[in-house]
């Protein structure tokens, strides 16, 4: 370790340079070799220092303290005294903390899951014995709703808002109307029998 003055110090540059009494030169310092220090150095603090030689040649002063000034402790220390516990600490905690990522996601799917199942099942009619239709049932549904015979040829037809028997063409037209288009005027006596009086038909 050399012991030296601080010669010379550019503030707004950050550097300066120290004289030793054993070195043949003057050394540069850079304030990054100071930065654990408490205070900026000033021209007349003595400086111990080691000498590193940097790729072009050059001398630098490492390693420095400042005497008399007490020096800042790095928040970084701790850490170093420890690594490998750290590294094994973050290792186990990663670890764990994968496990219990992927149980609290199994645990949601299967909730969702169980919700849906039940959501779907209270949607979905039970159907029971006492539900189902009996022939019983058939025979007095098929004498409420009579079936109502609409003959083949009546495809082509279509509800246009005719209303009247002179304006079909055929007694099968006219009976689709009656039982297909609103507002028909056809079947006056209300038997399903449309254009009765139309001697046409």
């Amino acid at each position: 370790m050399n012991k030296g003055l601080l010669k010379s110090w550019k503030t707004d540059k950050g550097f300066g340079f120290i004289k030793s009494d054993t070195l043949e030169h003057d050394t540069f310092i850079h304030i990054s070799a100071l930065k654990h220090m408490s205070r900026k150095p000033k021209v007349g603090d003595t400086i111990y220092f080691e000498v590193a030689t940097q790729p072009d040649g050059k001398t630098k002063a490492i390693n420095c303290r400042i005497e008399g000034v007490t020096e800042l402790k790095a928040p970084h220390q701790k850490n170093n005294n420890q690594p490998h516990r750290i590294a094994k600490s973050n290792f186990a905690s990663s670890f764990l903390g994968k496990v219990a990522s992927i149980g609290l996601i199994a645990v949601l799917c299967l909730y969702a899951f169980n919700k849906y199942n039940t959501h779907s099942s209270s949607q979905t009619p039970i159907i029971t014995n006492d539900d189902l239709a009996t022939n019983d049932d058939l025979v007095t549904f098929d004498e409420k709703y009579p079936k109502i015979v609409i003959p083949k040829s009546t495809q082509n037809f279509t509800c246009d808002g005719r209303q009247h028997c002179s304006q079909m063409t055929s007694k099968d037209e006219a009976i689709f109307f009656i039982n297909n288009c609103p507002n028909t005027k056809m079947d006056g006596d209300g038997d399903g029998k449309p254009c009765e009086n139309d001697s046409r038909f």
